[in-house]
């Protein structure tokens, strides 16, 4: 009978620590962090074709850099998990790196669900009167979501190009992102398009959005989960970061660029 309750016993702690080790091995795999992406895209698609004149002046006389982001959701940091998160915030970050002895300011002035025509009502106190050295421009996708009509949304967005243009600051367009509930609308490409076209005609500089996030899913395959919030329409934190971090990288480079090299190349 000893012998038989040993066994019982030794035959319990055994199944018991095999237990343990598979519920231990189970809690790791759950607690492994998710491969993280990459952050990465073509040259070709991040850099600005213009040099941004008055911000190179500034910078080379030392003197301070003002950023106003404008824009939607995704500027005003919808998806990210907390504000700090954003991409104007993560931008700020950034361009600290890229000039660790400048003073450079980012001013946040997006709002939820506004398209074209709202963000121009408000340029002269939400943006001009920043007295901006640099204006980023997010426009485009909340026209796309509601199915609005293109033209008006053109001439709306060549209106705010010229108003910012008189200011003096330095212009980027951004259009809208590459997402499930963006690309599921007919014109969704015909947008992209068209912000194109009026940065060519204004002659300022576009940060293609929806090209990069594009390159992610098709040609990195990186999955929309990893770059996309649940609501498959907003960003995430990772790709707040990446934008900024890619932006950052252009602002500096075109920022610093020499501006005879650089007007060669553009007409080119």
């Amino acid at each position: 009978m000893k012998a038989c309750s040993s066994f019982f016993r030794l035959s319990t702690a055994l199944i018991l620590a095999a237990t343990a080790a598979a519920a231990a091995l189970v809690s790791a795999r759950a607690e492994a962090p998710a491969p993280v992406a990459t952050c990465v895209a073509p040259s070709d698609l991040v850099r600005l074709v213009h040099p941004l004149s008055r911000t190179a002046k500034r910078l080379a006389a030392g003197q301070s850099i003002t950023i106003v982001a404008i824009g939607s959701s995704s500027t005003a940091g919808a998806g990210a998990s907390s504000p700090a998160m954003s991409y104007p915030s993560r931008l700020a970050v950034e361009l600290k790196e890229q000039f660790p002895r400048a003073d450079i300011n980012v001013v946040n002035r997006g709002i939820n669900g506004e398209t074209a025509r709202d963000m121009l009502a408000r340029f002269d106190t939400g943006v001009v009167a920043e007295q901006p050295d640099v204006v980023v421009w997010q426009v485009g996708s909340n026209s796309v979501l509601r199915d609005q009509p293109l033209e008006p949304a053109g001439a709306l967005i060549r209106e705010g190009l010229a108003k910012l243009k008189a200011a003096g600051a330095d212009v980027i367009l951004m259009n809208p992102q590459y997402a499930p509930k963006v690309i599921a609308k007919r014109d969704a490409e015909l947008m992209v398009d068209l912000i194109d076209l009026a940065a060519k005609e204004a002659n300022v500089d576009l940060f293609q959005r929806f090209a990069v996030m594009r390159y992610w899913r098709l040609t990195e395959s990186i999955p929309f989960e990893t770059f996309v919030s649940a609501d498959e329409l907003h960003m995430n934190d990772w790709s707040y970061g990446c934008v900024a971090k890619l932006l950052a990288a252009a602002i500096a480079e075109a920022a610093t660029r020499s501006t005879v090299t650089a007007t060669a190349t553009a007409r080119r």
